[in-house]
């Protein structure tokens, strides 16, 4: 019976991942919001990654550009012509083509700003939770004083600087960085509110104090006993934060705080078409806004399935 029961508990510790992932793989299959949102994302995330082969120019040479194929109704209206099947841009440039290559730039810095922001957040919430103290109510005061002011006004600010410092040429150059740096330091204190208050309720129990007990150091312990229990409710923020930072490149492209005209996304394309909307080419803001509403849509509905299918009160 005592190796019966040393056996058992050999095994649980193994195979309960695996009844927790086929458990989770149960309920996204029965979940059809689920299922259309991670196959709607799966799918832009495909043409994302194979644009240079399926796009029908290249929106970076310039030379496949025609200044007389300039804003051309998509294909099924009067004046539309193959190859172009969303019509074109002022400059001649395939509709689809700046779609598929703007929603590459908008997913990169949506990911590397939700990067910025996990990281960031994660630490000092480790930090200010582990420790407590004066460095916990410094980290704490500071994101209490940053949640006075909205994300996106303060994504605003940063940009608005680095818009005043940087020349026209570095501008361009750091383009992308200035924005993902903008977009990640407005949206860490949710982490480190998330994982404080996480670490709060797990550094007293039994097994972080036999880890201590063990000769254990804080950076071991924080890593190895306390981060494996707030990666769950991370990646569910992380995922709809992703949705947030496309939002919040589109609308900094838009107000011309983001990304330069020359970088296509979908933010600049939609700024873009708007001068265009009330002059008849409809075309040049609604298909580039009808992809940042199906990404951001999808991204939302996949976040909100797993939230609900990883908190254990609602199992």
């Amino acid at each position: 019976m005592t190796q019966g029961a040393a056996m058992s508990t050999d095994v649980n510790p193994t195979t309960r991942p695996r009844l927790r992932d086929s458990e989770l793989l149960r309920e996204f299959l029965h979940s059809k919001q689920a299922m259309i949102a991670l196959a709607v994302l799966a799918i832009l995330v495909l043409a994302v990654l194979l644009a240079p082969l399926i796009a029908p120019t290249n929106p970076y040479d310039m030379a496949t550009l025609d200044l007389l194929n300039s804003r051309l109704p998509p294909i099924w209206s009067d004046g539309g012509t193959w190859p172009f099947l969303l019509g074109t841009d002022s400059q001649g440039g395939d509709l689809l083509s700046l779609i598929l290559y703007g929603m590459r730039t908008s997913l990169l810095v949506g990911v590397l700003a939700v990067t910025l922001s996990v990281t960031v957040g994660t630490i000092l919430g480790l930090i200010s939770g582990y420790f407590g103290g004066w460095a916990g109510t410094v980290i704490m005061r500071a994101a209490d004083v940053q949640f006075t002011f909205p994300a996106i006004i303060l994504a605003l600010l940063i940009g608005g600087l680095a818009k005043g410092v940087l020349s026209p040429s570095a501008q361009a150059q750091f383009a992308i960085p200035m924005v993902v740096l903008a977009l990640g330091i407005s949206h860490w204190p949710h982490f480190a509110r998330l994982v404080r208050g996480a670490v709060l309720v797990e550094r007293n129990k039994d097994y972080v104090a036999a880890a201590r007990l063990a000769g254990r150091g804080p950076l071991t312990i924080m890593r190895r006993q306390l981060l494996p229990n707030v990666v769950n409710p991370i990646a569910v923020l992380a995922t709809l934060d992703i949705a947030f930072a496309v939002m919040g490149e589109a609308t900094l492209s838009f107000l011309g705080f983001g990304l330069p005209p020359t970088e296509p996304s979908l933010g600049t394309l939609i700024r873009s078409g708007y001068e265009y909307l009330f002059s008849g080419e409809w075309w040049l803001v609604i298909f580039p806004a009808l992809a940042l509403m199906a990404l951001v849509v999808a991204v939302n509905l996949f976040g909100d399935w797993l939230r609900d299918a990883l908190n254990p009160q609602l199992r």
